[in-house]
């Protein structure tokens, strides 16, 4: 009796770990998530609040049901400043110049530009870890921000938009993982290690080049899709072989050029996002949704081995 009363007691500690504890007076407004527990990126117990203003890539300002509003700092990640100046010694690699400084503005602009376009005017959970404090130096709540299943913080570290912020929590194991393959990879802000020119944009390793990206088409982005597009220029003096070569999002999204496509020298190929027949000037990636984010993406373009060949952000 004894031994199946420990296990009892070590089940609801282990559990307490990621709680939706609410702001005094916040009422009711717990979301469930599935069984594969709080390390698998999805909230298990929370508090639902509607957005009401994004400050910057890591804070938010909520309501809660019945009226009452909170300033949400996100646990766990860092953004660069936008209200303030930056300290790029801060963020691992990027060198401590006015052009590191100036990249990290941008980049911050660009996590900002990334809060608002996913959570502005949203309905939100909120999950407070009890790893962590519940409120930080100015009063504002720590919490795990989840769009649906999907943990908002995580995907600021996934996409290169913050680094880890060194404190404590439940997630920080997972969340060093998302960081590093981000940093390696020169996602978002961590192409500033390598960009002297002091903007987050082209990190190239040949001649491919984006001419021009157009990602917010006229009307409901979804329902005209082929005026969604990237236009992209071979700046050397040799053609390029395309076939095999991939370009992807931030979000994931990946389109593949189909065998046989090339791009002359000085000549330019535009990907659009709908549907339509391949010709030698423009391809169609044939998705079902609009890819490439108004508010800022990162436009990745690898060989048939893999390598990166162009990073272009904006």
């Amino acid at each position: 009796m004894r031994t199946q009363t420990l296990l009892v007691v070590l089940l609801v500690v282990s559990a307490g770990c990621l709680s939706g504890v609410p702001a005094p007076g916040a009422g009711d407004g717990a979301a469930t998530g599935d069984s594969s527990g709080p390390t698998a990126g999805t909230p298990t117990d929370g508090v639902r609040v509607t957005v009401t203003e994004v400050v910057d890539g890591d804070t938010i300002k909520v309501a809660y049901p019945n009226g009452t509003r909170e300033t949400v700092r996100l646990l766990g990640v860092d953004t660069p400043e936008v209200h303030a100046e930056n300290t790029p010694e801060e963020f691992d690699g990027i060198p401590d110049t006015d052009a590191g400084a100036r990249c990290l503005r941008q980049a911050g602009e660009n996590a900002s530009a990334y809060a608002s376009d996913r959570l502005a005017g949203k309905t939100v959970t909120l999950v407070f870890d009890e790893r962590a404090d519940k409120r930080g130096y100015y009063g504002r709540l720590l919490a795990y921000v989840y769009v649906g299943n999907e943990s908002f913080n995580y995907a600021l570290l996934r996409d290169g938009h913050a680094r880890i912020y060194e404190s404590t929590f439940t997630e920080r194991e997972r969340y060093e993982r998302a960081a590093s393959a981000a940093r390696e990879d020169r996602r978002g802000l961590w192409s500033c290690i390598d960009n002297t020119g002091g903007t987050v944009g082209t990190a190239t390793e040949g001649p491919l080049a984006v001419g021009e990206v157009h990602a917010d088409a006229a009307g409901n982005d979804h329902e005209n899709l082929n005026d969604e597009y990237v236009t992209f220029r071979n700046t050397g003096d040799t053609e390029l072989d395309l076939s095999g070569w991939t370009v992807s999002d931030d979000g994931g999204h990946s389109y593949t050029f189909p065998t046989g496509t090339t791009l002359p020298p000085g000549a330019e190929l535009t990907l659009r996002t709908g549907s339509g027949t391949d010709t030698e000037s423009e391809v169609y990636w044939d998705a079902d949704g609009a890819v490439w984010n108004n508010g800022g993406d990162t436009i990745t373009v690898r060989n048939a081995n893999g390598t990166v060949v162009l990073r272009h952000s904006y």
